[in-house]
């Protein structure tokens, strides 16, 4: 049996995810961490990207919104903006919310917050790559 790390992922509605688990992926916002147990402590701002978790049984997906990540030898914090497991993620709704802002980023530009309608479709996008993944 590996070596565990306790990961919790907290939002502000919710604890969207609390286990032990034998390494964690982050994307930072310097670049991708891979954190096992043991690791240096670290603080870092996190990218709008999937978290992937490993544990005993596999990887998993956690389609993140960005946040901060407080990483200790024994125990990884997440404060996330949001955090949606593969489950709770709606395809459908996802697809349109992709369709709306990639419908706002190809229209007329004048009454549109761009940095906005893209930060929307990067969202809508890792949504749909972690909750796509798991339904296959």
């Amino acid at each position: 049996m590996a070596k565990k790390i306790r990961l919790d992922i907290v939002t502000p509605e919710k604890v969207a995810y609390s286990d032990d688990v034998t390494m964690v992926i982050a994307r930072t916002t310097d670049g991708d961490i891979g954190i096992l147990p043991g690791h240096a402590a670290l603080i870092a701002a996190l990218a709008v990207w999937p978290l992937r978790i490993m544990t005993d049984s596999g990887e998993m997906q956690i389609a993140m919104c960005g946040g901060f990540i407080e990483v200790q030898p024994d125990k990884i914090t997440i404060l996330a903006n949001c955090a949606e497991l593969p489950d709770e993620i709606d395809i459908k709704r996802a697809e349109m919310a992709k369709e709306r802002a990639e419908s706002r980023l190809h229209g007329s530009k004048d009454n549109i917050d761009v940095a906005r309608a893209e930060a929307a479709l990067k969202r809508a996008i890792i949504r749909l790559t972690v909750g796509k993944q798991q339904k296959i």
